[in-house]
């Protein structure tokens, strides 16, 4: 897996806390999700005081754009990556409203990411539960 720098997964994770907020129920279970794709770049650093600073930049920030743009640049790898958190966030609750469907439409468009993988992805996830 290629890695990412701090900064990135940081600017990522409030994308996550994004897209967990959208339905307005933002539950431990999705803190814990976003703490995994933390984890899963940054080893040894303080996976809390990360998820604190990614919840301020969601709370400050309505440009979707600036999460993405870090993305946009990444490898393909990555942005599946991403994209495959992005869903576990979204389906925790079992349920995926227009909404969250919605903001999946735009990410993946504004990261260049195809929606083809989108679904698939979105399909495993739900067939997996």
């Amino acid at each position: 897996m290629n890695k990412l720098e701090k900064e990135s997964v940081t600017g990522i994770s409030a994308l996550l806390v994004h897209a967990a907020k959208i339905d307005e129920i933002y539950s431990d279970h999705e803190k814990e999700l976003i703490k995994d794709f933390i984890k899963s770049y940054l080893k040894d650093n303080d996976i809390n005081k990360i998820l604190k600073e990614a919840e301020e930049i969601e709370n400050n920030s309505n440009q979707l754009l600036n999460f993405t743009n870090i993305i946009k640049k990444k490898s393909i790898n990555i942005k599946k990556d991403i994209i495959e958190h992005l869903w576990k966030v979204i389906i925790s609750d079992k349920t995926v409203d227009q909404y969250e469907s919605n903001l999946m439409r735009r990410i993946c468009g504004l990261i260049y990411f195809p929606d083809k993988m989108c679904a698939e992805i979105k399909l495993k996830l739900l067939n997996s539960k």
